[in-house]
């Protein structure tokens, strides 16, 4: 009741404020022309257009600032700032996220640093956009947490000519969780630079990272029995029983990016020639901190992780470092399109302070990588038509290969349809190769094949429904999997897969209005052709929204309302383990089939939209049988709030 009356109070206030100053300068809003109204202003003055305010990401496409509220807004309204349909949220925010939809990200021919349970929030180079703004703007995010702690995100970029842009941002997270041992404290630090020459010859994109993020590991609970149960002795969460007290795990990384391109001609013309070049320099941290080894699951004790070279104490270390530069040749014809030619060095270090001598196998102290590839790429845009076709392989002994083809055809602003095709050989991540722990099972060195991927897409917009299809072929697919004996033990090792998996996946959506009602569905099918059952995902997951929307005040607040249905069918869902920060297969319990409703009322006041829900509100309803991963339930009903708030001139 108290949040209510916090709400009301401010939802009065912001418009009080707003229907005091008839005389305000005119609002740039995009979900109305777009244009900077000033007639009312007694001196014709120079307005800036929304097209003046542009974020442009590493391929250089580009969005507009809006602060309209939409659906869509609501449904990225999240920890991680972007629509997170496909991924299920574990119990606190802050911690990783299982995956309902195989084949969400990019797939790169490129070695990572591996430990990808911990980089849903990780910001990697191709997730940071660079702006370029009429007048400085500034967007402030919070909303609140589980318990004790906050999330907030503030962004400020201004123009110091209409040639050299600045944007600093941090993004910071601290919630405690409401389990035992569950505190989450993340931070997001970025900070970017453009700058063209007066005469356009000369462009540059740089950015700066700087990132960590801090879990402690409970493990999950020991006894389902006890949450299912629906005894309300485990309302309080804390009652419930988990394997871990005091671990923890941390991840950060530092990022150094650089962009550019020098046009050789002096002066743009039909034919135009480029020298490009890109350098991205990384180091990564990633350490598993368990003082206490031991677990207790009822009166009995358990070593979660098997045999440990310490008897208390666990420090795992894993480093990284990467340099990538990648120089590149383009040959521009207006008519004909860009034909570029290029040749690029990744180097990494991925490495432990010691080597460890066993009777079976030595585990080396580092793992070194030194790959040149050569490729070339063709950019074609014309009319309706837009193209990009990629052809990349190493001429180091490392093998790697990728092509990448796509094609997008704009019929008109209602009908757009784009095809793709990938063929990957794809190199390993670094911790599938080796890793080293002071538990005996979390020691390897292996020799693996290279993953090799086949991806064709389809993608179609139209006013009736949004549709794509994917279909995937995978082989030499790596994965991890439990191969303790025992129920109560993980001791997670990489494995590769002989056969062959193909997987198809359909996905559409489509938005019904009734008025000032509305009817937002996304539905997505999967299937999943495979011997074994490596690649495990749900056949089914939906998300319905059915909301009303109106204005108050003299139409000085816009609002909406509804309510939210997340659904996905039962299915073996991979766990989680900390040691690795990975997700592993298990064919033990199977989670999903039961309802996840979340009501919401949102608002907009000029350029603040203000948001309230109430979150899987019938879980006492529905049974406590809701899952993220076999052991770690997902969240309980709660109320949260927050606001994203635009400044700009």
């Amino acid at each position: 009741m108290r949040i209510l009356l916090y709400i009301y109070i401010l939802l009065f206030s912001v418009v009080a404020f707003s229907q005091a100053r008839p005389d305000k300068k005119p609002e740039l809003n995009s979900s109305e022309n777009g244009v900077l109204d000033s007639t009312k202003t007694k001196k014709i003055q120079e307005v800036a257009t929304i097209d003046q305010y542009r974020f442009i990401n590493i391929e250089r496409d580009t969005t507009y600032l809006d602060t309209s509220l939409t659906i869509k807004k609501e449904h990225t309204f999240n920890y991680l700032r972007k629509d997170n349909f496909g991924l299920l949220a574990f119990p606190n925010e802050g911690q990783t996220y299982n995956t309902l939809q195989y084949g969400m990200g990019k797939f790169s021919p490129y070695p990572e640093f591996g430990f990808k349970a911990k980089h849903f929030n990780f910001l990697e180079a191709n997730d940071i956009k660079y702006s370029s703004v009429a007048t400085p703007v500034t967007e402030l995010y919070f909303k609140s947490v589980m318990q004790k702690g906050q999330s907030l995100d503030a962004f400020f970029t201004l123009n110091i000519t209409p040639r050299l842009n600045f944007s600093i941002a941090y993004k910071g997270l601290r919630s405690e969780g409401k389990y035992i041992n569950q505190l989450s404290s993340t931070g997001n630090f970025r900070f970017t630079t453009s700058y063209n020459t007066l005469n356009k010859r000369y462009f540059v994109n740089a950015h700066y990272t700087y990132q960590d993020i801090s879990n402690e590991e409970n493990g999950g609970i020991t006894t389902l029995s006890d949450f299912e149960s629906g005894n309300a002795d485990y309302n309080n969460r804390e009652r419930l029983q988990v394997y871990f007290n005091d671990a923890k795990s941390f991840l950060k990384g530092k990022r150094i990016f650089v962009d550019q391109f020098f046009r050789i001609n002096p002066s743009k013309g039909e034919n135009n020639l480029y020298v490009s070049h890109q350098f991205n320099y990384e180091n990564k941290f990633f350490e598993f901190n368990q003082p206490t080894i031991e677990s207790t699951v009822g009166i009995e004790t358990v070593y979660r992780f098997g045999d440990s070279y310490k008897d208390n104490s666990i420090n795992d270390q894993t480093h990284y470092n990467k340099m990538y530069n990648k120089v590149g040749l383009t040959y521009e014809n207006l008519t004909l399109g860009k034909f570029q030619f290029f040749a690029d060095d990744f180097r990494s270090n991925y490495y432990y302070y010691q080597i460890l001598i066993r009777a079976d196998e030595t585990i080396p102290a580092s793992l070194t990588r030194n790959i040149n590839n050569i490729g070339g790429q063709y950019d074609y845009k014309k009319n309706k038509w837009r193209g990009t076709f990629l052809y990349s392989t190493s001429i180091t002994n490392q093998s790697l290969s990728n092509l990448d083809a796509k094609m997008e055809y704009e019929l008109n602003d209602d009908y757009q349809f784009s095809f793709g095709y990938q063929n990957l050989n794809k190199l390993p991540n670094d911790n599938y190769l080796l890793h080293q722990s002071s538990y005996v099972g979390y020691n390897w060195s292996k020799n693996l094949q290279n993953e090799k991927i086949n991806i064709i897409s389809a993608n179609a917009t139209t006013p009736w429904i949004n549709a794509s299809l994917q279909l995937m072929t995978l082989n030499d697919h790596l994965y991890f999997e439990n191969t303790a004996t025992s129920d109560s033990q993980q001791i997670v090792t990489p494995q590769q897969y002989g056969g062959s998996i193909n997987y198809v996946s359909v996905k559409a959506s489509r938005e019904f209005k009734f008025g000032k009602f509305a009817l937002d569905n996304t539905v997505l099918y999967q299937k999943v052709d495979q011997k074994n059952a490596i690649l495990n995902v749900p056949e089914l997951v939906t998300r319905n929204t059915i909301y009303y929307t109106d204005h108050l005040f003299k139409k000085a607040l816009f609002f909406q309302t509804g309510f939210t249905l997340n659904y996905f069918t039962k299915y073996f869902a991979n766990d989680y383990n900390p040691v690795i920060g990975e997700f592993f297969i298990q064919e033990k319990k199977e989670i999903g089939n039961y309802p996840n409703i979340d009501f919401f009322f949102n608002a907009k006041i000029q350029r603040t939209r203000i948001y309230f829900k109430a979150e899987h509100f019938n879980s006492s309803l529905t049974g406590n049988d809701f899952y993220a991963a076999p052991n770690n339930p997902y969240r309980d009903f709660m109320i949260r709030f927050g606001l994203i708030w635009n400044f700009f001139n």
